[in-house]
């Protein structure tokens, strides 16, 4: 299983990382379309639609994503994308932590779809866009990558304290305080070698985001497991070899990437 891990973590990574790097904005969101289809896929059958279902939320993804893409493109409709990033972060940083507080079992479709679309198409639309600076967008996926690698480490090193035992029992305490050492080590070996030359307000402006992305990838991620705990499941499906679902792999992104859109440009703006 772990040379499996290894294997498909190798590959995805050096198509992402070329994608990311070599390929034109269009031909970049070309290639995130079929993860974009994959998730959203995963999430209907989790919360327990229907095939045809699952086809017309996948459909519903496919069509607003690239709608919101194109009226940006073509007719600068910068608004509508911003509102969609404003949406998910007001989802993240008001819904769903009650969601988990109280341990809701939602059942309604219209909810069910909402909810969908605001965790997958905010993320797909931010991976495009970010991608005009590809080593800024590094620099911020660098932060939930380091973030889950660290938690999982120190969680499985010194892990005592259950974070949230009733949604994900694996989680621990320990392995939050590992992730967070982790990635102030991350951001002060970037501020040192990748942007010095920025002013010492937009580098404190920087750290506030990247303190605000650490608790968000943990709820990104603590989400999707009671997503999958109320599906009676332990992976949100098989497509990705050792590594389970599309939605196992981006959990944390559909959590931080929204706000990284929001305050990065602005921020690269200052700089």
């Amino acid at each position: 299983m772990l040379r499996t891990r290894v294997l498909t973590a190798a590959v995805l990574l050096s198509l992402f990382l070329g994608g990311m790097f070599f390929l034109t904005t269009g031909w970049w969101a070309a290639l995130l379309l079929p993860l974009l289809l994959a998730g959203a896929r995963e999430w209907a059958a989790l919360v327990g639609f229907a095939r045809p279902g699952q086809w017309g939320f996948c459909l519903l993804v496919m069509v607003t994503g690239v709608m919101v893409l194109l009226g940006v493109h073509y007719f600068s409709f910068v608004v509508i994308e911003q509102a969609a990033y404003w949406m998910s972060v007001g989802f993240w940083l008001v819904c769903a932590p009650l969601w988990l507080r109280f341990g809701w079992r939602v059942r309604h479709p219209v909810l069910l779809i909402l909810t969908g679309w605001l965790l997958i198409v905010p993320t797909w639309l931010a991976l495009v866009r970010m991608q005009a600076s590809p080593w800024i967008l590094l620099a911020v996926l660098g932060v939930v990558w380091i973030a889950d690698c660290a938690a999982y480490f120190a969680g499985r090193t010194w892990g005592r304290r259950k974070l949230a035992p009733l949604v994900s029992p694996g989680k621990t305490w320990e392995g939050v305080a590992g992730a967070a050492f982790a990635v102030a080590v991350y951001y002060a070996f970037v501020w040192h070698f990748g942007f010095r030359g920025v002013t010492f307000e937009i580098g404190v402006a920087a750290a506030l985001l990247v303190a605000c992305l650490l608790p968000l990838s943990i709820l990104g991620d603590l989400f999707e497991s009671w997503i999958k705990r109320q599906a009676g499941v332990k992976d949100s499906g098989t497509l990705l070899p050792g590594h389970g679902g599309v939605l196992d792999r981006i959990d944390a992104l559909t959590s931080t990437l929204p706000l990284a859109a929001l305050v990065v440009p602005w921020l690269m703006h200052r700089a």
